[in-house]
Order: C-alpha cells, then structure tokens, then sequence
C-alpha cells in the first residue's frame, strides 16, 4: 500500500465495492442537492452502491479530493475506476451513455 493511510482506506473501500459514492450524507439523507442528484440517478437506475458520508470523516472527505484529484464531492467510483462528479454523472445518465458504461463494467441496472 501507500504511506497514506487515508488513501489506503479509499482505495479499500474502492476495490471492495462495485460502485461507491462519496457524498455529502447518506444514501438515505443526501446533504447536498449534488449529492441527492447521484443518488436519484443510480436509485433510478436500481445499481446497488455503497455511500461514503466525507462529512462524517474531514480525512475521507480531504483526502478523496486528493486520490482523484477532482476538486468536487460527490465523487462516483465504478469498479475502482473514478467516474466523476454530478455534473458528469447526470450528463451521461441523461445521453444513455451511464446505463451503457455500467453495463461494460458488468453492472446490471433495473429501470428500463
């Protein structure tokens, strides 16, 4: 591993889960309307996802910043691969191309 113990805990939390979202509250509770909509897409969707809350952790919610050198939250991870953030996300859900990239992850998704 590293010698950064948070980029450690991400990069776990990354390989061990499919798709995992690091946001502003809980799949439940979005904090942030950013957030919410990511939520609603891959809820739409039905993908199945691990929510990471960085408010509840300030070194998750710095450090993932740094890990993907994306200077935004939230941060969408398929398959250990970063996505983007919402307005990515939305951008490809609405031109079809998110159910297509899930689905070359080997993703099922639901809606139809």
């Amino acid at each position: 591993m590293s010698d950064n113990p948070v980029f450690d805990r991400i990069k776990t939390e990354v390989s061990d889960n499919d798709v995992v979202l690091f946001m502003k509250g809980t799949p439940v509770f979005p904090q942030c309307g950013f957030s919410n909509a990511v939520v609603q897409v891959l809820t739409y969707l039905g993908v199945p996802f691990k929510g990471i809350d960085v408010l509840a952790d300030d070194d998750i919610r710095n450090g993932i910043k740094e890990f993907s050198d994306w200077p935004t939250i939230p941060q969408l991870y398929v398959k250990g691969e970063f996505v983007g953030g919402c307005d990515i996300v939305r951008e490809m859900f609405e031109q079809g191309e998110l159910r297509d990239y899930l689905a070359a992850k080997g993703i099922e998704t639901q809606a139809a």
